[in-house]
């Protein structure tokens, strides 16, 4: 490779980072505060320019190259001493921009050889090899008449899906697993249908596999190993010269349909990994400004990905704020889901009003986005349900395990049933905030999906590779007499009505749901709860040749969860509008609270709603309230109305009945 110096290189910017076209050329802004030179690296086929960023302002390197524009191929070298434990200089080594749009090529190390050529003490040049940033136009996409559907909280439904395992086995799709089938009309005829108003995508932002995944011939199909935060995943795009595009017009075609788009995010961890792992970016330009590195110079694991970043570092905090309002602005993304939230509040130690979160509530572009965190870590005191400040909303993992409880192990716990019905108040009731910060769900992407959940005892993750160590090992779950698929009628028919329950709890709760995509069909992963790195079938969306039954009950559970008024006002409930009865048609009583036998109990909801709650696999007499009720929306007519009053279900769910008085 030829290496000149022939560009001419001015002072620049220091505002916007990354690389930006402006009139004439192009200005480069990274930042280091450990660094004592950074290079900016131009590629023009195997041609290489060099040229030393010429002004430090701060902890910021920049410059602007003239005669340069979209499409120019970029790198840095970074110079440094190594004295300090943790420092990881090496200008052998080329670097992405830690805020590239695009990405051309991608890095291997599918052994041990191929890995070193990345490794941070590796002597050797990796510039032939290592992947290029990409000057990227400004942005010039047509949205037409787009508006954000701005649907309130109260009246969110999330989907959680993956871009790629949605669409892949969806029949006779064209496009089939890419951001082009997101947009085609059937796929949003089907989400409509459904009933729910929000998407929430796995990550879509550029993603690697790890080096352990790629030794082992596998991938992360999941994408929590984010490479370039800025730039869209070219492998789920129909053109991957046109990721940007596809994806654009994907959530201009979800916002005609009225759904919301909220994106999975991680800023936990980068896929530099741990310190056997590539030196891909930020590891090169300050290892000890990006992460939290201990005395010993190894990093701190909270995310147990090998690495955590620092976001109580300020220039990292900028640049997680910096690339939300670039998705929020350029994407129109409505909201997103913080991987391993609770990192982000770490100073070490967890902060409610740590540098980020305070960042992020002051923007006036992500403040106005749904905010979303998955409320631990693997740090100590990671734990942190309920301890997120307004307006970020929280995956209630409580909710999750008292439900799966409540109708898979018939615990019996009135209290805690009605406790996760109710909102929980026990953990959001605080400092203003409302049940929707509370996000309800059975399952997710991470776990078992429902079918599996009712089919299984233990975890079957041996395709994995892990010999069945990896995912969790408590699942709440029960296999109903025999695990895995079954053909018994009575097996599937008890499954099934665990399955209903379940899925009517999430629907008609207080708070946020969310709807693994799938459970409403039955989908299965054959007892594997981690399929990671399953880029396969095992974890592509199964869709049935027919319309599946429980199809049309979580339609009609969407349906009737929008007409409860106590659910869709987003506030928390009160005695005028909600009673607690038990089975004869009584106020509940302390002691009947605490009888775990009883596993029965009636919810009357504004005066023209009626929940009859059994969470036994045996049927149950109810003495219903005053007044006419109809039945509105039920698992399934196994159901006898004995008297006028009087009604007997035949086996476990919820049965919702509407005052006669009341009709559409």
């Amino acid at each position: 490779m030829n290496i000149g110096d022939t560009r001419h290189i001015q002072e620049g910017r220091p505002y916007p980072m990354g690389a930006h076209p402006a009139e004439g050329g192009v200005n480069f802004a990274v930042f280091s505060h450990h660094a004592e030179k950074i290079e900016l690296c131009l590629f023009d086929g195997d041609r290489e320019t060099r040229l030393t960023l010429p002004t430090r302002s701060g902890s910021v390197f920049h410059g602007f190259v003239h005669g340069i524009g979209p499409g120019q191929r970029y790198g840095f070298r970074v110079h440094g001493s190594n004295d300090a434990p943790g420092a990881c200089f090496n200008p052998q080594k080329l670097l992405a921009d830690p805020y590239a749009r695009q990405i051309d090529g991608r890095p291997h190390y599918r052994n041990a050889e191929e890995l070193a050529w990345f490794h941070h003490s590796d002597g050797r040049d990796n510039a032939a090899i290592a992947p290029k940033s990409v000057v990227t136009a400004p942005d010039c996409f047509d949205w037409e008449d787009d508006r954000r559907p701005n649907i309130p909280w109260g009246q969110t439904v999330v989907y959680e899906a993956h871009v790629k395992g949605l669409t892949r086995l969806f029949p006779d799709l064209a496009h089939a697993g890419t951001y082009r089938a997101l947009a085609d009309e059937r796929v949003l005829s089907y989400l409509k249908q459904l009933g729910v108003t929000a998407v929430e995508l796995l990550p879509v932002q550029q993603h690697l596999d790890e080096y352990h995944l790629q030794q082992a011939g596998m991938s992360n199909y999941w994408g929590y190993n984010t490479y370039a935060p800025f730039a869209p995943e070219p492998g789920y795009a129909a053109d991957d010269g046109r990721a940007a595009e596809e994806l654009k017009t994907a959530v201009k075609a979800l916002h005609r349909a009225g759904l919301e788009v909220i994106l999975d995010v991680v800023y936990n961890h980068t896929a530099d990994q741990d310190r056997h792992g590539p030196m891909l970016c930020q590891r090169g330009f300050d290892n000890l400004s990006w992460y939290w590195v201990r005395g010993d110079g190894d990093y701190e694991n909270w995310s147990g990905c090998g690495n955590t970043l620092k976001a109580a570092q300020r220039d990292v905090a900028r640049w997680i704020a910096d690339s939300l309002r670039y998705w929020a602005e350029t994407f129109r993304i409505d909201g997103f889901r913080f991987d391993l939230g609770s990192i982000l509040a770490r100073e070490p130690h967890f902060q409610a009003e740590s540098r980020l979160l305070n960042l992020l509530y002051q923007d006036p572009v992500i403040a106005q986005c749904k905010l979303i965190t998955e409320a631990w870590d693997l740090g100590p005191d990671g734990y942190r349900l309920g301890s997120f400040p307004h307006p970020f909303a929280e995956w209630n993992g409580r909710f999750r395990d008292d439900m799966r409880a409540f109708w898979v192990r018939e615990s019996g716990q009135l209290g805690a049933f009605a406790e996760r019905l109710s909102g929980s108040s026990d953990l959001f009731g605080h400092n203003g905030r409302r049940p929707s910060a509370g996000i309800n769900f059975i399952t997710a992407h991470d776990g078992f999906t429902l079918n599996d959940l009712v089919s299984y005892n233990e975890k079957h993750n041996h395709a994995n590779g892990e010999g069945n160590r990896d995912g969790h090992h408590d699942n709440i779950s029960d296999n109903h007499g025999i695990e895995g698929p079954s053909d018994d009628p009575a097996i599937l028919e008890a499954r099934t009505h665990t399955a209903q329950a379940l899925l009517a709890s999430l629907m008609l709760s207080a708070g946020t749901p969310m709807l693994l995509g799938g459970d409403e069909f039955g989908n299965s992963q054959q007892g594997n709860n981690n399929s990671y790195c399953q880029d396969n079938a095992l974890a592509w969306l199964n869709w049935p040749p027919t319309r599946h039954p429980l199809q049309d009950y979580v339609a009609k559970l969407a349906e009737t969860r929008a007409l409860i008024r106590s659910l869709t006002a987003d506030c928390w409930w009160q005695p005028q509008n909600v009673r607690w009865l038990d089975t004869e048609g009584s106020a509940m009583t302390e002691a009947g609270w605490h009888d775990r036998s009883r596993k029965a109990m009636q919810v009357a909801i504004d005066g023209e709603w009626l929940l009859l709650v059994n969470a036994k696999r045996s049927p149950q007499l109810f003495n219903l309230p005053q007044g006419q009720w109809r039945a509105f929306c039920v698992p399934s007519e196994k159901f006898n109305y004995t008297s006028a009053d009087q009604v007997q279900t035949m086996h476990m769910g919820i049965w919702v009945f509407r005052r006669h008085e009341h009709r559409d």
